[in-house]
């Protein structure tokens, strides 16, 4: 990578539209660990391709009917509840 992707002028950039306030040096620091960063992925097109598994089989179980809480049970436990539902705070 000789040409640098990412300058200290970018980081300042940044930096300002996020409310960060750099000094030089931070600023030169930063834009050479976003180099490092940026060369980190560019190795990840030196991976090679591998052939996906076409065939995919169902690994969920199937559903089954089971016997449920009945509403009093459900509840029970609840803070609040109103007409038979649980109720919260408002949220808006």
């Amino acid at each position: 990578m000789s040409d640098p992707a990412v300058d200290p002028d970018e980081v300042r950039h940044v930096a300002d539209l996020a409310r960060i306030a750099l000094d030089e040096d931070e600023a030169t620091r930063f834009a050479r660990q976003f180099q490092d960063v940026l060369a980190a992925f560019e190795t990840l097109d030196d991976v090679p391709e591998v052939e996906q598994e076409t065939d995919l089989t169902n690994v969920m179980r199937p559903d089954e009917e089971r016997a449920c809480l009945d509403r009093d049970d459900a509840l029970r436990n609840a803070p609040e509840t109103e007409d038979g539902y649980f109720t919260g705070p408002r949220v808006s």
